[in-house]
């Protein structure tokens, strides 16, 4: 008894000692003090979760504790967000209903939980329509209170923090649905300290090696960097300290998951990424109207020490990204022949760039005027509800719209009258004519770009000044959805197109059913798919439209072909009638469906099984030694792909409960494809010397070898057959130590 008395106590007092970090936390910042509000929240969240332990094994109320902590430290929200962050599970997890929460704390905290409610369980659920619609309620919420999807995001920051606990198969799925989607949003929000650490997070959970490779590398760099930012920083100390200014100056360093990603887009070794350390100047202005001027007196310094890079200047100051981020970025040569980019800030915009849009109200003082960057996010807003008041038949398609928007960076373009718009980057003028209004979008022919003609399919740069031209005799195609890149634009042109198709087909099957009774011929489902297979046609609504077009012109064949077939159909379904299956007599009547097997369990990937059992995903061509996954398809087999395959990425997210967890257990006998591309300069007896690495000394059997040269730099494709990740990575290690070989990387 005295060991669980100790083992309570001991609770009580871990979770007191944390929420009185969260209250020391809250009172120092600027926030209006409603101490006594929280400690209701509190008391009453730990009541309602009483008795209940998270996976981790220590009480649940440390759950609600830490997003609190996390809405308040590391986003700055104010008493409304911690209150509704420490309530936040509380009504999907007990018996109190949102009127209870509204009763004790008010409508506008009770309004946050219900938001916060309704989205719960992650963003996803069982079903890919299911996900798509709790997307939308999530999006419909957040238009309503941005709180609700900033609170759902440190409630996704603290679950990623202790993801350790789960599953292999539920990392994999939260840690998917977290780059999918958490990720973008943060930073489309302006919460760039917690995308970054997201997107570390998910690395280190689905490609734990690698995180681990880097970050021991960057470790063995640190001393390196150190001394590069010094000798680069003390002559800008030296030219600052004569503005009369109060500053900083930090280096930044790249994120693991960034150095990763680049590694794998660019096919190049860490060694090669140039980019890791960055320098941040933070001020602060003598007061808010000198700001502007303070970044561009820090520049003109800077200029005068070092050459800038004419086509890296970024002017973020004047020109906020919609999601409220502010900097004037420099690329500098340092003396050592490197370049190193140099981010400006003053302190207002550095808080801005680390906890988004909710910085700004710490800097409001009372004024209510709306600044330029949140009207912005009220746009950005405005265009979600626009592609949610159209429904879409697939709801999958919509997700991936509304992604469109979340990665899109951005450009900046004028009217004809000079007002400046801004446009996702690799927008085209048909994107700008929909962006101006649905009618000029849906009849534009073209634009004056610079006073220039040019085509529907133009991609715009920053600066360009625009002039739609229109015809009413214009109507959108489905070509248009191959220009169209903005979500606005594709919305509505599926909008435009389904309503056109809605008529074509109602017109197709008046058109059948003319001719079906003309030669008293029924109308029903085996008359239809026969029809179909005839013509070659997916599906019936694709034989209406066809019809209404005029494509299938029905005529006395297709009669004498469906009667003939409605004969047969009979007799088949007068034998047939009653009987069941075998495979339906052992399962009562119901076909049982799916392989047997345990999600928690790890998938062994033998010879043996994956000759029987597992399909090796084609699109990326796993081979023993990569981190992968199972995936189960709609036929109920698995297939094995690659943990960073484009395609294992959007199912982690959106079909999280059919990822397995897998690990190679091959014992380095069976071969498998590999393909790798090598670069560099073209001499004579280059490719004896590839080959003599890859068949001699390695004992490797090269089954297809493509090379091209022009202008003296060569490329090489080589396909051949390995046992492992680690054999392929001894031939590339052994291809890039020849003389003139520049490139090496695995396709």
């Amino acid at each position: 008894m005295d060991a669980v008395m100790t083992s309570f106590e001991n609770d009580e007092q871990m979770v007191n000692d944390e929420f009185q970090s969260l209250i020391t936390a809250y009172l120092a910042s600027k926030h209006r003090k409603k101490v006594e509000l929280i400690t209701k929240a509190f008391n009453f969240a730990k009541h309602a979760h009483k008795g209940v332990r998270r996976l981790s094994g220590e009480p649940y109320i440390m759950h609600p504790i830490a997003v609190a902590k996390i809405v308040c430290c590391e986003i700055g929200l104010g008493s409304t967000s911690i209150c509704s962050a420490l309530l936040h599970d509380v009504v999907e997890d007990t018996d109190y209903t949102v009127e209870d929460i509204e009763n004790m704390f008010g409508p506008k905290i009770a309004q946050i939980v219900d938001g916060l409610t309704k989205i719960s369980g992650g963003i996803f659920g069982d079903h890919a329509s299911a996900q798509a619609e709790n997307f939308k309620k999530l999006l419909l919420t957040m238009s309503d209170d941005i709180r609700v999807i900033l609170i759902k995001i440190a409630d996704r920051l603290h679950n990623m923090r202790t993801l350790g606990s789960q599953a292999v198969n539920k990392q994999y799925k939260i840690a998917g649905e977290t780059l999918y989607i958490y990720a973008p949003l943060a930073n489309r929000l302006g919460l760039n300290s917690i995308k970054t650490e997201l997107e570390d997070l998910s690395f280190k959970f689905e490609h734990p090696a690698e995180y681990a490779e880097i970050g021991g590398k960057l470790e063995a760099t640190k001393k390196e960097r150190d001394i590069v930012f010094a000798e680069f920083a003390a002559p800008i100390r030296k030219q600052l300290d004569g503005l009369g200014i109060t500053y900083e100056i930090k280096q930044r360093v790249k994120s693991p998951y960034s150095i990763w990603h680049k590694m794998q887009t660019k096919h190049i070794p860490f060694e090669e990424i140039y980019d890791i350390l960055a320098v941040r100047i933070i001020f602060d202005p003598v007061d808010i109207d000198t700001e502007l001027n303070d970044c561009f007196d820090i520049y003109v310094k800077l200029c005068k020490i070092y050459t800038s890079h004419p086509d890296r200047t970024r002017d973020w100051v004047s020109h906020p990204k919609a999601n409220g981020y502010q900097a004037l970025h420099v690329t500098l040569m340092s003396k050592q022949g490197e370049w190193i980019e140099v981010q400006i800030r003053s302190r207002r915009m550095d808080d801005i760039a680390e906890k988004g849009f909710a910085a700004h109200w710490k800097y409001k003082d009372g004024d209510k005027t709306e600044t330029a960057s949140e009207l912005e996010l009220d746009k950005w807003l405005a265009t979600i509800k626009e592609i949610l008041d159209d429904p879409q038949p697939d709801a999958m398609d919509f997700l991936d719209t509304i992604k469109l928007n979340l990665f899109a960076s951005e450009i900046f373009v004028f009217t004809p009258k000079g007002e400046l718009r801004t446009m996702p980057a690799g927008s085209t003028t048909l994107d700008f004519a929909f962006s101006i209004h649905t009618f000029v979008g849906s009849h534009c022919i073209g634009a004056k770009v610079n006073h220039k003609l040019e085509p529907i399919s133009y991609v715009l740069q920053s600066g360009d000044q625009v002039e739609i031209l229109t015809s009413k005799s214009v109507h959108p195609t489905r070509e248009w959805l191959n220009i169209a890149t903005t979500a606005k634009a594709t919305t509505k042109i599926l909008s435009i197109l389904r309503k056109e198709e809605r008529e074509y087909r109602k017109r197709g099957e008046a058109m059948l059913d003319e001719f079906l009774k003309g030669n008293d011929l029924p109308k029903d489902t085996l008359i239809i798919d026969k029809l179909c297979t005839i013509h070659n046609l997916a599906k019936p609504d694709v034989l209406y439209v066809a019809i209404a077009e005029g494509k299938v012109q029905l005529g006395r064949s297709d009669a004498d072909a469906l009667r003939q077939k409605n004969e047969v159909a009979g007799w088949k379904r007068l034998f047939s009638f009653g009987k069941k299956s075998a495979k339906q007599s052992q399962t009562g009547g119901k076909e049982k469906i799916g392989p047997n097997f345990d999600k928690k369990q790890i998938l062994s990937l033998t010879e043996e099984t994956l000759q029987k059992k597992y399909t090796l995903c084609d699109c990326c061509k796993p081979i023993p030694g990569d981190t992968v996954m199972g995936y189960i398809d709609d036929d109920k087999h698995i297939i094995i792909h690659k943990l960073q395959c484009p395609k294992a990425e959007k199912l982690k997210a959106n079909h999280g409960n059919r990822v397995l967890g897998a690990e190679w257990k091959t014992g380095g006998k069976a071969l498998f494809p590999v393909s790798i591309r090598v670069r560099g300069f073209d001499k004579m007896g280059l490719l004896h010397e590839m080959t003599q690495v890859i068949s001699q000394l390695h004992g490797v059997n090269i089954h297809k070898l493509e090379v091209t040269c022009e202008d003296g730099i060569f490329e090489c494709t080589i396909q051949m057959v390995v046992h492992d990740t680690k054999e392929t990575d001894e031939i590339i290690a052994g291809l890039r130590v020849i003389q003139d070989v520049k490139e090496v990387s695995r396709i």
